[in-house]
This record gives structure tokens, sequence and C-alpha cells, in this order.
């Protein structure tokens, strides 16, 4: 089985952000990246299925900026085969989908892993918008997973409850907290993923749908408040929560 793997570059999550000058990117200068979060599960998962099937092939695939090979290798130093680099920016989660697409379209998988959503944007769109450009069933924000030599068995969390989803392979999925406990890389891995492939390729991208017309960080949080003490403060506390907080 081959099983293709979407990862992203991203900004370390303790990197402190900074607005650029235009006001519509993040300034970049001293930015650490690291591969998102949620695609570790995918990768995670994806081995996981190889061991149980052998003669199976884990791919990871990124599109981004030439920088995005560091991500691919950490990947490869968990244990995936290789990967392939789409050289391009883009914002728009409707122009990755489509360039992931039309590269996975070409490769015969067996199975589609990504993650959820990457921790930058927190899009959510790129593996739906993917399952609907291949055609092929979509699962997302899977918890449990269950692989046959032609069915997928996923099961995900929803208020109340969880559903359990039946679909037939190949299909795409895309991995939540929980699905599994990523493994750490080794320096044994590390120095192996060395050696293997990336093949870089600079693809053609659709017209993008997307703007981004301004940048801005969240306004800072306001101190708390201290309304009373003992029962005879629990009138203003709901009367504060009703009226300045809104939440009741």
């Amino acid at each position: 089985m081959k099983i293709i793997v979407c990862v992203k570059m991203v900004p370390d999550t303790t990197t402190k952000i900074v607005v650029a000058g235009n006001g519509k990117d993040i300034d970049r200068s001293g930015v650490e990246y690291v591969l998102n979060p949620y695609d570790e599960y995918a990768v995670e998962e994806a081995l996981s299925i190889k061991e149980r099937f052998s003669g199976s092939e884990v791919v990871i695939l990124s599109l981004g900026p030439s920088e995005s090979t560091k991500t691919i290798r950490t990947a490869l130093a968990m244990g995936a085969d290789r990967g392939v680099l789409l050289k391009a920016e883009s914002t728009d989660p409707f122009v990755v989908a489509k360039a992931l697409a039309d590269e996975i379209s070409s490769m015969d998988p067996g199975l589609v892993l990504l993650g959820k959503q990457a921790v930058d944007d927190d899009a959510n769109q790129v593996g739906g918008l993917v399952a609907e450009f291949l055609g092929l069933p979509f699962v997302s924000s899977i918890i449990k997973l269950e692989i046959s030599e032609d069915r997928a068995v996923a099961q995900r969390e929803r208020e109340g409850g969880y559903d359990v989803v039946e679909v037939p392979l190949p299909c795409v999925l895309s991995a939540q907290r929980g699905l599994n406990e990523p493994r750490y890389t080794t320096m044994k891995g590390i120095m192996m993923s060395k050696r293997k492939p990336i093949e870089e390729k600079e693809p053609i991208l659709s017209e993008s749908l997307l703007e981004v017309t301004s940048l801005h960080l969240p306004p800072p949080r306001s101190g708390g408040k201290i309304v009373g003490e003992g029962k005879e403060a629990v009138p203003e506390l709901v009367r504060l929560l009703k009226e300045e907080a809104k939440i009741l």
C-alpha cells in the first residue's frame, strides 16, 4: 500500500509572532519552523500502518518554500521512505489543495493522510478539498483507525459522543490529537533520513481565491476583577457575567 502523508512547515508554537510592516503577514526573521503538530499524528499513523502491512511505502508530500525540506526530513527521520516537495507558496487552502491533489493523482495512493488543520492559519480546509479534487471519501478529525485490505473504519469525536465511519480505500483521512502518540526521532533515524530522497517539483498553481487584507494580534487581555467575597458577591457576579462578559 502506498500511503501519502501531506505535511506543512509552520512556525514553532513557542515563537513570539510579530506582524510584518505590510500588515498582511508575519515578520519571518528569526522564526523557527517545525512540522505541523497535527501532521505528526498523520505521519505516525502512516508508519504504524506500514509496520502492519508489509511492502507498504510512506511518501511525505508538502507544498512550500525550499526550507520545507527540513520539515520533510523530520518525517523521514521518523521512518517515512521518501519525500516530494512542491516548491511554491500560497496562503489559499483551495490553491494548496488543488496542487496537492494534482500530484497525488499521479501517485496511485492506497491512502492519504494529513493533520486536521495547520496551527498557523487553522483553516481546517485542505483535507476536505483534497478529497473533493480526488473524488475520494473523506473522514475528518479521526481519533481511531482500523485498516483492512480494502476498507477503513475511522472514529471521530463529536459533541456528546463519537461517530464510527466505514469507507472504502483509497480515501482521505485527517488526524486529530488522540489518534496516537507520535514517536521521537532517533539519531539513527536522523542520519538515515539524510540518505532518503526528496524530489523537488515546481507545480502550476491555480488562481488564488483568497486575499489577506490585514493581519493583527489579538488585543491584550484585561485584568481580572474581584467583585466581593462569600455568597454576598454572587448577585454582582451574575450581573457582570450577564451584562459585561455576556456569557449567561
